[in-house]
């Protein structure tokens, strides 16, 4: 699949993107791999029998002009994509499909409807989540109008969800449903100032998510917005609406970590959206100091950058994931987490030390690309581990995350890396209640913003 091609390179640095390809009309009628199916023949022949209709159409005037629709849904826990069908009209059955795209790689999608002139005001949409493989993960959507959808969008739709958690990420991540055919983007940053937007950067994107390496440390109000652009980075649509991040501080609780901590997974889903964050699913509120692809030196050397200016009284650390696949020795890494312990006692900081969590060489070779990691990964992870678990504070993950190999458990992760929904949800579950459980005096006067 294009998609998850495009992401090998950015997988291998622990870190998540999304891209979309959408298919041409000839495309969209075919199943994932390009074969014709019962359902596209019959989507094809329905379609070419309502556009003809279209064309022979020539009244002067329509009661809905839609030349495209922007559908939007909620994220289905382990969809690597999503499958959407357009119906003649209400009727939910296999001779009523008009259209079928199958490689969409968000919770929405921009469709061109317009070839179907009038007729589309009566169609019907419903969407469900496919696997890695293309298989369902749920049933359909019941189908809803066309026109529930936002009809003829001039912008893409920024969606990154940082108000609905607890505090958002130290290092953002902006994505956006695209429009359709758009595959480059620019995305500007602004704070608020006064009643003004003081503007702080661009930066230049892809077809619908982008990663944002400045950490945001300074109280305040923050948008952003994106709009499409061609190769040579003239517009192509307008500017979306602004979506806004606020950042706090001081934050009792703060978490330092690579990818597992910063968020995101099923290779297609960025850490824009809680679903798949373990801060989301703890049961206190917990800052989100994560940074994609680092290691522990790389924790080590921004740590009174990005973790003083919060004042944490208690940080949790987890790490290591990125050091002892590439070959980094477990002695090595514990050293690291050493050095990070004695920062914390030098500013006053009670360490949580996690321990770094597994991963599956055949799924991080085999469908991410990722490198191979080196033969002895898994004891220099467990070396780390049993360091981890003799420190004063301290919370085992890892152990409930491995299969009896020790690997990453395969139901727990897409690409073998990153753990999934069930995995984020068990880790931040438990670290939850262990810093409930250890630190009342600091838990019990916070408040938990997201529902997980």
């Amino acid at each position: 699949m294009m998609k998850i091609k495009k992401l090998a390179k950015l997988l291998g640095l622990c870190c998540l993107t999304a891209g979309l390809a959408l298919p041409s009309a000839a495309q969209a009628a075919m199943g994932d791999d390009g074969h014709v199916t019962a359902t596209s023949v019959l989507a094809e022949k329905a379609a070419q029998q309502i556009e003809a209709a279209a064309k022979a159409d020539t009244s002067a005037g329509q009661s809905v002009d839609i030349r495209s629709v922007r559908l939007v849904w909620d994220h289905v826990p382990g969809a690597v994509k999503y499958q959407v069908e357009i119906l003649g009209s209400a009727e939910d059955t296999l001779t009523n499909v008009i259209m079928t795209q199958n490689q969409i790689f968000a919770n929405g999608v921009d469709i061109e409807v317009g070839r179907y002139g009038k007729a589309a005001a009566n169609f019907y949409w419903k969407v469900r989540g496919l696997d890695y493989n293309g298989n369902p993960v749920n049933s359909y959507s019941t189908p809803q109008p066309l026109t529930s959808g936002t009809l003829n969008p001039t912008a893409p739709l920024a969606t990154s969800d940082y108000d609905d958690m607890d505090y958002a990420a130290e290092y953002p991540v902006y994505s956006w449903i695209p429009m359709p055919g758009a595959k480059h983007h620019e995305v500007q940053v602004y704070r608020e100032v006064g009643s003004q937007d003081m503007y702080l950067k661009t930066l230049q994107a892809g077809e619908y998510d982008v990663y944002d390496w400045d950490a945001y440390t300074t109280p305040g109000r923050y948008y952003w917005r994106v709009r499409s652009v061609d190769a040579d980075g003239a517009p192509l649509s307008d500017w979306s609406a602004k979506n806004g991040f606020t950042v706090t501080s001081p934050t009792p609780i703060a978490a330092l970590g690579d990818s597992i901590t910063h968020g995101g997974g099923v290779m297609s889903v960025p850490p824009s959206y809680p679903l798949y964050n373990w801060e989301t699913y703890s049961s206190v509120p917990i800052k989100n100091l994560g940074v994609s692809g680092n290691t522990t030196q790389d924790m080590i050397d921004r740590f009174e950058h990005d973790v003083l200016p919060f004042s944490p009284r208690i940080l949790v650390i987890m790490g290591g994931v990125n050091d002892y696949r590439a070959g980094t020795y477990g002695w090595t890494v514990v050293q690291h987490l050493k050095a990070l312990k004695e920062k914390c006692a030098a500013y006053g900081i009670i360490p949580v030390f996690v321990t770094p969590t597994p991963i599956n060489p055949s799924l991080m070779i085999h469908r991410a690309g990722i490198e191979h990691p080196t033969p002895d990964w898994l004891t220099h992870q467990q070396f780390v581990c049993a360091w981890v678990k003799k420190q004063p504070y301290s919370v085992d993950v890892a152990s409930v995350l491995a299969d009896e190999r020790g690997w990453l458990r395969s139901d727990y992760t897409t690409d073998g890396l990153h753990p999934d929904y069930l995995a984020k949800k068990s880790m931040g579950e438990k670290i939850g209640q262990y810093l409930e459980a250890t630190f009342p005096w600091v838990t019990q006067s916070l408040t938990k913003k997201t529902n997980s």
